[in-house]
C-alpha cells in the first residue's frame, strides 16, 4: 500500500513538472478553481492570437480587454495656425487720476504658428468734455483752485508680436470642451494726445496751444487669456501697458505709462481644414 501511494504521488509531479515546463497550461492560483469563472487562455493561446491577429478567437476576461484599451490623441477643435483673426474691443484706462477715458477699436492679426503671431491695432478714445473729468478733478479745479495736469489719450495706433506659450481645456458637463491659451504681447507704435489747457488755465497761451495735440513714439505690452468657443469664434480679455514720453507746456517732459484693460471677441478666418 505505501509504495502504491508513493507511486502515485511521484507520477503526479512529474506530469506537472513536464506540462509547466512544456508551456502549455498556466498554473491556477486557486487550485480548487471556480466553476462559475470562465477558463482563462494560455500563455501560448495568447502568443498565437496576437501574432495571427485573430484576437476573436481567444475571449479575454474583462480586466485583461481593460488593460489593452489604448488611448489615443484625438483631433483639436481649434487652431490658429495659419488664420487670421479680427477682434473690435472696448476698454478704458484703469490707472488716470483725473479723468476717465474709455476706448474703442479693432485689432487684425495672423498666425503663423500655434504660438507665435503678428497683430496691429487701432484704438479710438471719444473726447466727452467735462464729462471725463473725475469727481476728483472737479473738486480740485472748483474749489481748490489747482491746476493738474491732464493729458487726454485721443487715439492710438500699434504693431506688436503675439505669444501662446500656455494652453488648456474647460470641460462643461460630459461632451462641452472649451479651450484657452494665455498670451502675451509685445510691441511699439504711436499715440496721439491733448491737453486740456482750461483745466491748465493755459486757454489764452500760444505755447500751451503749440503742444495741446501730440504725437508719441509707445511702448505696448499686455497680456491675456482667450477662450475659444467654436473654430472661428472666441472671447477675450486682456490686459495692457501704453507707455509714452509727453511735452508739457514745450519745457518739461513726463513719461506717462497708463494701463487699459480691454474685452474683445474674435472672429477667425479662413475655416479649419
Amino acid at each position: 500500500m505505501f509504495r502504491f501511494v508513493t507511486r502515485l504521488f511521484l507520477a503526479s509531479a512529474l506530469f506537472g513538472a513536464q506540462a509547466a515546463w512544456a508551456g502549455d497550461t498556466d498554473l491556477p492560483d486557486d487550485p480548487l478553481g471556480d466553476p462559475t469563472k470562465p477558463p482563462e487562455p494560455t500563455v501560448k493561446q495568447e502568443k498565437e492570437a496576437l501574432e495571427n491577429d485573430k484576437s476573436a478567437a481567444v475571449q479575454l476576461p474583462d480586466e485583461q480587454q481593460k488593460r489593452r484599451i489604448i488611448q489615443t490623441f484625438q483631433r483639436k477643435t481649434f487652431l490658429k495656425l495659419n488664420r487670421y483673426e479680427l477682434s473690435p474691443h472696448v476698454g478704458f484706462v484703469t490707472n488716470d487720476p483725473f479723468i476717465n477715458r474709455y476706448l474703442l477699436g479693432v485689432a487684425f492679426a495672423y498666425h503663423f504658428t500655434e504660438i507665435l503671431g503678428l497683430e496691429v491695432a487701432g484704438t479710438f478714445s471719444p473726447n466727452l468734455g467735462d464729462a471725463d473729468r473725475k469727481a476728483i478733478t472737479k473738486q480740485i479745479i472748483d474749489d481748490n483752485g489747482v491746476t493738474p495736469d491732464i493729458s487726454k489719450i485721443q487715439l492710438y495706433a500699434e504693431g506688436n508680436l503675439e505669444f501662446s506659450p500656455i494652453y488648456g481645456k474647460i470641460a462643461l458637463g460630459n461632451e462641452r470642451i472649451i479651450g484657452f491659451d494665455i498670451f502675451g504681447v509685445f510691441g511699439t507704435g504711436a499715440v496721439n494726445t491733448l491737453d486740456d489747457l482750461e483745466a491748465l488755465q493755459k486757454t489764452e497761451d500760444p505755447e500751451a496751444q503749440a503742444t495741446q495735440n501730440q504725437w508719441h513714439p509707445s511702448l505696448n505690452y499686455g497680456g491675456g487669456v482667450r477662450v475659444e468657443l467654436s473654430p472661428s469664434f472666441a472671447l477675450r480679455l486682456e490686459g495692457r501697458g501704453l507707455s509714452y514720453i509727453e511735452v508739457i507746456e514745450s519745457k518739461t517732459l513726463e513719461m506717462k505709462n497708463n494701463f487699459t484693460l480691454m474685452a474683445s471677441a474674435s472672429l477667425f478666418f479662413p475655416g479649419m481644414d
